[in-house]
């Protein structure tokens, strides 16, 4: 494959598990797969292979990437500092958001057919002086989208949020009829284009308990959500809801859904994490290329320890991989 079909991945957190995974991944045999290259400081990878005890052979040639157990095609981009596995540092925020920007302006000027990024440590960045919320929101801001879509799935559910990185207390004043009309539409767009699927069905959380009992438990559902819903069904989507959280991740539901839309970040995932926890993936829905994520954090505890699992790393390269396929089909 040509060099426009590399996916790049980003390690995300020096300090957490994301390049554990890379050097670890990078053992395996790539036959049939797209080719990857990471993104990242070349010496900290080497440096924690060597503490892995694992072979790692880096060099900077992105036609020949995955080209063998053991080898790594490597963008270099340098940290400041020396890192130590399990120790956060802020030093270390410039250098880890410089990778991910390179990473994305390769995504964006087709250098690369996807981007997959392991997990980043919110508060270092922000400890830095750097406002960050999330790779989500970062990635929509520096590809300059009006919106995008928080998506988890694993192999028997996709699960996307009508809101993503808020303090509980602020979900409900941030959710409005724009905004969810324009997430759903974002989210039924890229079932039919990412996923195959030509008439998908959606089913749409309510956001207070029981979807709010006929407005005793709050109005959200009677002037947001339903209004929507009804909108969009009569627009010709495939729109069922709002539906009581607690019943709407059940077989009776769940068996004739495409996707669900949780209103918050807790109100779905945890769902999706306990039915498919480490085989789950993220995906960015709306960006201009693709993204996937594992579905875990930096787990500071197994830096550089060898029992990293790769299984939602493996994942995430293989979901991109079809995603791009599909739009290319």
């Amino acid at each position: 494959m040509g060099v426009n079909a590399l996916i790049a991945v980003t390690p995300g957190e020096p300090a957490g598990i994301g390049p554990d995974l890379v050097v670890q991944y990078a053992q395996q045999p790539h036959t049939g797969a797209t080719p990857w290259v990471a993104v990242a400081d070349a010496d900290m990878l080497r440096e924690r292979a060597r503490m892995l005890g694992l072979p790692l052979r880096v060099h900077d040639d992105l036609a020949r990437a995955s080209s063998a157990p053991g080898d790594l095609a490597v963008m270099h981009v340098p940290l400041s500092n020396k890192v130590v596995p399990g120790q956060l540092s802020a030093d270390h925020a410039a250098g880890v958001l410089a990778a991910l920007d390179r990473a994305i302006v390769g995504a964006m000027d087709g250098t690369f057919a996807a981007l997959v990024t392991g997990p980043m440590q919110k508060s270092v960045i922000n400890d830095a002086g750097i406002p960050f919320s999330g790779h989500t929101e970062y990635l929509a801001a520096a590809a300059a989208v009006e919106d995008v879509v928080m998506l988890l799935m694993s192999d028997a559910l996709k699960v996307a949020l009508a809101t993503t990185h808020l303090p509980l207390a602020a979900v409900s004043a941030a959710l409005d009829q724009q905004l969810l009309e324009r997430r759903l539409r974002i989210l039924h767009a890229a079932l039919i284009r990412d996923f195959g699927l030509p008439e998908p069905t959606i089913l749409v959380a309510g956001l207070n308990p029981h979807a709010g009992e006929d407005g005793h438990l709050g109005r959200e559902e009677i002037e947001v959500i339903e209004p929507v819903c009804e909108m969009l069904r009569r627009s010709g989507m495939r729109v069922i809801g709002p539906l009581p959280a607690d019943t709407l991740y059940t077989p009776k539901y769940l068996e004739q859904a495409d996707a669900t839309m949780a209103m918050f970040h807790d109100q779905g995932l945890p769902v999706l994490k306990f039915a498919g926890f480490g085989r789950a993936v993220n995906v960015t829905l709306g960006l201009p290329f693709v993204r996937t994520s594992v579905d875990h954090g930096t787990a500071l505890d197994l830096a550089a320890s060898g029992r990293a699992d790769t299984g939602s790393f493996a994942h995430a390269l293989a979901a991109a991989q079809a995603i791009v396929t599909q739009r290319t089909t």
